[in-house]
Formats: C-alpha cells, structure tokens, sequence
C-alpha cells in the first residue's frame, strides 16, 4: 500500500440478539466484506417449536469467542488491526444481547478500540447502504419476526415511522402458522418452502386494514383465522397444508403490499426521493421480494432488496452500522446499558389498537 494511501477502516461486527451467533469483519473500502461468519442456533431451539432466550445465551456463550476468532482469520488480521467493534445493543432477548456487548466491550477495552453499540433494527435499515450503496433518503420496510414497520431513513441515526404494527409482525405470524400446520421451525423458509405446491385461492383468509388509509400493520386477526381454519377443516393432510401456507403467504403479502403503496406516496411527497428498500428476516422471502419489485416499478422507485443472507440476522450488517457510525464520531462508552427495547424513532406518536403492545 502507498504511504500516502489511509488504511481501510476495519470493524469487527458482533450480533447476538437472538438465536444467531454472528462476528463479521467488515471495511469501509473494497472488498467491504473481508468475512461474515453465522452459528445457527436451530439445533438447540427445534425440538422447542421456538427460541428459548436461556438456551439462546447459553449458546452465545459457549460459541463467540471461536467465532470471532474465526471471523478475524478468515479476514486475515489480527485485533491490531481493527478501528473499533461494534455489537448488537439491543433491542432483543437480553441475556443474548448483553453477551455480545460484554465482548464487544473487553475488546475494546483491552484493545484500546472504540466501542459502538448499534441498534439491530438501524442494522438492517443501514444493509442496503453496504450492498448497494443507497443514498438517502430512502424507503424502509423493515421486515421481520419481532418488527414490522415503514420507515423513512434520512442519514445515520435519523429514522421517521409512517408506519407499524399494531400487533403481531408479519415474522411472527408466519412462525405462529408455521407450528400451527406442523411445518417446523424456523417458520418463514417453512412456510415458503410448503406453499410453492399450494393454492394461495383455497382458503379465504382475511387481509387486516386492507384499503385503509394509513401505513399500520395487522397481523393477529390473520393469525387467527388460520387457526380457526384449521380448527373447522380438521387436522390438515399434506395438500391442505401446503394450501393453508400458500393462502397465509399471499395474505401477508397483500398486506405488505398494500400498506407500502400508502407509504411509497407519503414519502415520494415529502421527501421527493424514489427508492424502496426491503429489510430483515422476511424480507428473504422470495415471493414478497417479487411483489415488492413490481409494486415499485409501478410507483416509478427504484428498489434494492439485499441478498437473503444479509437479511437474516447476521454481523456484517451490524459491522457496516458501525463504520457509519464511527465515521461520524457516534461511539458509546463502555458503560453503555443493553436495551430489550429500543426504537429507531423515539419520537413517533405511540401506535394505537386494541392489539398494541405496551
């Protein structure tokens, strides 16, 4: 390298919020990704039907270290090489959480690296800026099993709601339906998987807040009706599930689509800009990315979905959060406190419904 070329800025990113052990090494520079490593956790959590945050902590804890080991020589650097480490501060399972921000910490710490503790939803809102280079603002539908929202991403730590849910996320409904038809866990991919052989028109399912003013989400009542389906319809044999899955899927991504549209027009309004992105967990489902496509193409927006691995819960995203933190000075000390709660906008009026959350 020159000498008067900078060296790239190297971050070690660590995400353990909920049933993934990931640690990624990621550059401000070409090749931005210089290793991204996942440790699933489905092993453990199967026979549960879900994810059992003690097992889940337990796992990080047995995991991280050789993880993050491997993450650096897969990178091909040594901890003297990094400009600072970066960890999931929340929101998520919190025993999950405090273990990769404790790392994150004696790292820094030993290492004399800033620490950056990076909300896991800003990391999947930041996912598109590393693969595709989106400028903003931008579009943000951030999809998944603990969230569903519209969002309005203006610059690094700057995020404006038009929209969430006021119950279930779309994730959750699909995991819910996913042990309600017998189809394993994790309940998204299985659910994709069944309805590729079904009929989305077999079963009339509901389309909560449909036609609706407005960008709010609904999913309990879908949920709902699919259990009262299979209740009156009998124990489902193989075809009746694969119907029941692909009727749910089209559900939700009618839903999706539908309150999108509200906010593509919303946005395009007040901030003149034209391009869609597509976030978190769900957003790897193949059919829902389709429609996504054709709904922006309609609306005249650009659309960028990041590969499905990037967004599924994993480090890189949260190592490219904090080199945009870093790059603006945003570091935490070492006496930050994980957060099981935190919202991308703290100032969005409180979402009301029968159905809301505390």
């Amino acid at each position: 390298m020159s000498p008067d070329v900078d060296p790239p800025m190297l971050i070690l990113g660590i995400e353990t919020s909920c049933d993934e052990t990931a640690a990624a090494v990621v550059s401000d520079t070409a090749p931005r990704l210089r290793a991204n490593l996942v440790r699933s956790q489905m092993a453990e959590h199967r026979s549960h039907g879900g994810v059992v945050p003690e097992i889940a902590a337990r796992a990080h804890l047995d995991y991280l270290d050789s993880l993050i080991g491997r993450a650096l020589e897969v990178a091909g650097i040594g901890f003297g090489d990094l400009a600072g480490v970066a960890a999931t501060g929340g929101p998520g399972l919190i025993g999950g959480v405090m273990v990769g921000v404790m790392e994150a910490k004696a790292i820094a710490f030993a290492r004399d690296l800033p620490f950056i503790a990076v909300n896991h939803l800003e990391g999947h809102a930041l996912t598109a800026r590393l693969t595709d280079d989106v400028a903003f603002p931008y579009l943000l539908l951030l999809v998944s099993g603990g969230h569903c929202q519209l969002l309005a991403v203006e610059e690094v730590g700057r995020y404006r709601r038009l929209g969430t849910t006021l119950d279930d996320a779309a994730g959750e409904c699909f995991d819910k339906a996913a042990k309600l038809l017998g189809l394993g866990f994790p309940g998204g991919p299985a659910v994709e998987e069944a309805a590729k052989s079904g009929d989305a028109k077999h079963f009339p399912l509901p389309r909560p807040l449909k036609g609706r003013a407005g960008c709010d989400f609904s999913f309990a009542g879908l949920k709902t009706a699919l259990a009262e389906t299979v209740r009156d319809h009998g124990a489902p044999d193989a075809r009746a599930r694969a119907d029941l899955a692909a009727s749910l899927q089209a559900a939700i991504a009618d839903c999706l689509i539908d309150r999108t549209a509200n906010a593509l027009e919303i946005f395009r309004a007040r901030h003149g800009a034209t391009t869609l992105v597509v976030a978190g967990g769900v957003a790897a489902n193949a059919t829902l990315r389709a429609r996504l496509r054709a709904l922006a193409a309609r609306a005249g927006f650009a659309f960028v979905a990041p590969p499905p691995a990037l967004c599924t819960d994993n480090a890189a995203m949260i190592g490219w959060a904090g080199i945009e933190r870093l790059q603006r000075g945003l570091v935490d000390g070492l006496d930050f406190v994980p957060r099981p709660r935190w919202p991308l906008d703290p100032d969005a009026a409180p979402a009301r419904g029968a159905g809301v959350k505390a």
